[in-house]
């Protein structure tokens, strides 16, 4: 059992950085209930993953039936999370004020990109939207060329989803003391401000221009980016500290001379080109012979499938196989506590006579609802 058994979650089901963070939860051992639009259709909903894990029930919350179902679940949960515009469970009648009431001691989790005030809160936007507010798209791309998308690994998830997980866990944490529920207001901008704190601190101290690719970081120096090797594929180095880097110049066989001054920024250019004609001369898999397990700091870039058949990746089980598909196992891993994928994905409202049956809702009190359009 993972280390947030007996933890109950009702997730209001949604995309992105709201279903990652209740997945994120389930597989550290909460229940999650995700409560799914009726009628709600997905293109094969059992591949994704971020699904996994939970109980989905189907709940009509224009309805007044449906509503009063959704804070009945919440009378006996710990948290609560959504991931709409600011003001909309409001309007439904389910927003912070009436779900406390249910349960004072219920922790209120939103999930928005821009916050539940400020001028741009009510604007539709997306990941790329929000990291651009906060310097992190302008700060990740080669210099001279335009600012590259990291996915939407930053906002959504980084700066999302995973600051809402452990925002949730903290408030549940600290109700358990006080007595007290309260709402948590996770924004993605707030979020990925964080996840950029070191390379703000890196500025205040002068050490990090402004000018993208021209970092120790972001690909502006010769020792620390990716190289095309012979075959077409990708090689990543990390040799900041001096050791490392010395023994990169070993194995590689670059002349010592040449690549003595490691950081002088105005050689980066030059050493870079010089080095990247040296990877060139072999394979990815002849690299990985020479440097794969040394202090060099080097991995092979990998594309998804590749990476779920490494032998590190494998020796970890990193990725397991789930309704049949392999996806990331949970993570972290906990010593006596261990997280699991509780089941594969559901189909959306398979469980939703069970869990309304638990709260106290009889077989005709569902016939009912379900007469009303109220439950699926």
């Amino acid at each position: 059992m993972g280390p947030l058994h007996g933890v109950r979650i009702i997730e209001l089901a949604g995309i992105g950085p709201g279903p990652f963070c209740g997945m994120v939860l389930a597989d550290l051992g909460a229940e999650v209930i995700s409560v799914e639009r009726m009628g709600a259709k997905a293109e094969k909903p059992a591949l994704d993953c971020s699904r996994r894990g939970k109980r989905s029930i189907s709940l009509n919350l224009k309805s007044k039936a449906g509503v009063e179902a959704l804070l009945k679940l919440v009378e006996s949960a710990d948290a609560l999370l959504e991931g709409f515009r600011p003001g909309v469970v409001e309007k439904l009648g389910i927003g912070p004020e009436q779900c406390l009431e249910r349960n004072p001691k219920l922790i209120f989790g939103r999930m928005t990109g821009w916050g539940q005030y400020g001028p741009m809160s009510q604007a539709a936007g997306h990941d790329i939207n929000y990291i651009s507010l906060t310097g992190a798209l302008h700060a990740i791309g080669r210099p001279g060329e335009k600012p590259v998308p990291p996915l939407n690994l930053v906002g959504d998830f980084g700066g999302g989803g995973m600051f809402l997980a452990l925002g949730i866990v903290s408030g549940i944490l600290e109700a358990r003391t006080s007595g007290k529920g309260q709402v948590i207001d996770a924004a993605m901008t707030d979020g990925s401000a964080v996840l950029m704190s070191m390379f703000n601190t890196a500025y205040e101290m002068g050490r990090h221009s402004l000018e993208r690719g021209t970092n120790r970081l972001d690909g502006g120096a010769h020792f620390y980016d990716t190289y095309e090797t012979r075959d077409g594929k990708y090689i990543s180095i990390g040799s900041i500290e001096p050791q490392f880097y010395n023994q990169l110049l070993e194995v590689a066989e670059l002349p010592r001379e040449e690549f003595a001054q490691q950081m002088d920024r105005s050689r980066w250019p030059e050493l870079k080109q010089a080095i990247a004609e040296v990877f060139l001369q072999k394979t990815r898999d002849e690299w990985c012979e020479l440097m794969e397990g040394t202090d060099i700091c080097f991995a092979p870039v990998l594309d998804l499938k590749e990476a779920q058949n490494h032998p590190h990746n494998l020796a970890r089980q990193t990725y397991v196989e789930v309704g049949g598909i392999k996806q990331p196992a949970p993570a972290p891993r906990f010593s006596r506590t261990a997280p699991a994928v509780q089941h594969a994905a559901r189909p959306y409202g398979a469980d939703t006579d069970t869990v309304l049956a638990e709260v106290g809702y009889s077989s005709d009190q569902l016939d009912e609802m379900r007469a009303q359009s109220a439950c699926g």
